[in-house]
């Protein structure tokens, strides 16, 4: 995942803080590492205590910068698309408007990646990886890539962007609170930063927190002391963000991920299981595949940038607009991350044929596919929403229906692209909201589509690359 590091943190990640009788927080030794606190010692010291405030302190700050990236992204995308065009004396937004913007979207990308410090941040197409904190000086090539991605157009989330955003705020606090303080210190407050700007898109601290722990590879006795601040942190930073909301009059509920408003599910049937069980598989297949196009266009974009994000980026407008034209829906739904969208596809569901849903699905996925490797941003929004419509899809099936479909297929369509089982399990309970009933088969269909992905061969290419 942009901006964390997995190895920084568990363990003796916090070896450094003050125990009784030993040093302060931002010394490192320069010997060889103690053997850890006990880390219900460290909890009871000041120094802890002081990071707790810090880390509260960078919650407002972090929610800040998130509410303002994500209103930002929001805004630009109905200016761009509906706004602009009548601004410049079109009755309504032409067909082919999606190509010029998406050009332009595709050489600010690249401008980016080549010409300024952090190559636009996190890579999609790896996933969400773990990895170094942000630099300070990484943030304006990260905020520009990810603002060209997700607000004109590209098929990419906003959640690897705020982790960027964060951790580097994160690390510039910390700097700027004292020059001289320890690399393990600064990962702690960037794993709590983390924490703050997934709470405020997901709209629960807990979610973000189970992302961040798990993405990370945290946990034995020293999780607590990580947890302490990342909660802090995540919980002040939701109240700021609910704040915010209220002072300006601009609702968060438009990119805040709400649960989806599926009928009432009370019990799991033999059916619902053994569609669960097959479905799984093919999500994740399907999802495996994209990110696999993914890959290959990165490769391809590594060696000329210009060229390649630029032609990736014209070619997710034709999907689009392709996807318009065949089915007379708007070219919106092939756009942009879907998480606006989802929503909306499950309100109209019943509107939707069965033939619109299988267009969406194929049409959605290759443009999601070429995004991940030719923008930036993240993968997880698309992977939900492709599990959404083809749980809809799934909902004609004899014995399914739309509730259970919608849960497992989403919850599918996620663990294959994070390869986070926990997370994908938390992330579908939440936004599906479909009562207890589904748990089971969100579960099974976790379970079932992480075994897929793993036993997937991988790519010799990608093989030979990785040895």
């Amino acid at each position: 995942m942009d901006g964390l590091d997995a190895g920084a943190l568990p363990s003796q990640a916090m070896a450094n803080l003050k125990a009784p009788g030993g040093a302060g927080p931002d010394s490192i030794a320069s010997g060889p590492p103690k053997p850890p606190t006990d880390p219900a010692e460290l909890i009871r010291t000041r120094d802890y205590r002081v990071l707790l405030v810090f880390a509260a302190i960078v919650g407002v700050l972090v929610s800040l910068a998130s509410w303002g990236f994500l209103q930002l992204t929001h805004e630009l995308q109905p200016w761009v698309y509906q706004d602009l065009p009548t601004g410049l004396g079109f009755k309504s937004t032409p067909s082919w408007w999606p190509f010029p913007v998406l050009a332009v979207a595709g050489l600010a990308v690249a401008l980016a990646i080549t010409r300024l410090p952090g190559h636009g941040g996190h890579e999609p197409s790896k996933g969400l990886q773990a990895g170094p904190p942000t630099k300070p000086l990484e943030l304006p090539g990260l905020l520009l890539a990810a603002i060209a991605s997700i607000g004109l157009g590209l098929v990419l989330g906003p959640e690897a962007p705020l982790i960027g955003l964060a951790t580097g705020l994160g690390v510039l606090a910390v700097k700027r609170a004292k020059k001289d303080a320890g690399d393990q210190v600064v990962a702690l407050i960037a794993a709590s930063a983390a924490f703050a700007a997934l709470s405020s898109l997901f709209g629960s601290p807990v979610v973000g927190a189970v992302i961040i722990i798990e993405a990370t590879g945290l946990g034995g006795p020293t999780l607590p002391l990580v947890l302490l601040p990342g909660l802090t942190a995540a919980g002040v930073g939701s109240l700021v963000f609910i704040g915010m909301g209220s002072l300006t009059g601009l609702s968060s509920s438009a990119y805040a991920i709400p649960p989806l408003a599926l009928p009432a599910y009370h019990e799991p049937t033999v059916a619902a299981i053994a569609w669960t069980v097959l479905l799984a598989v093919a999500v994740a297949v399907g999802v495996v595949v994209i990110v696999r196009i993914g890959q290959a266009v990165a490769r391809q974009a590594h060696r000329r940038p210009y060229l390649v994000i630029t032609v990736a980026a014209v070619v997710v407008a034709g999907l689009a607009v392709a996807f318009a034209q065949i089915s007379s829906k708007p070219d919106t739904l092939v756009l942009f991350s879907g998480q606006d969208a989802m929503g909306k596809v499950v309100g109209q569901a019943a509107t939707l044929s069965v033939g619109t849903l299988a267009l969406l699905i194929v049409f959605k996925g290759l443009a999601w596919g070429v995004s991940l490797g030719s923008g930036r941003g993240g993968p997880t929004f698309p992977a939900m929403f492709i599990g959404t419509v083809a749980g809809l899809l799934a909902a004609h099936l004899p014995g399914y229906s739309t509730t259970p479909a919608v849960a497992a297929l989403m919850a599918a369509g996620t663990v294959a692209v994070l390869r986070l089982p926990l997370s994908s399990v938390i992330i579908a309970l939440v936004v599906a909201h479909s009562g207890l009933a589904t748990g089971p088969l969100i579960i099974i269909a976790v379970v079932v589509a992480y075994i897929t992905v793993v036993m997937l061969p991988a790519p010799k290419d990608l093989e030979a690359h990785a040895g």
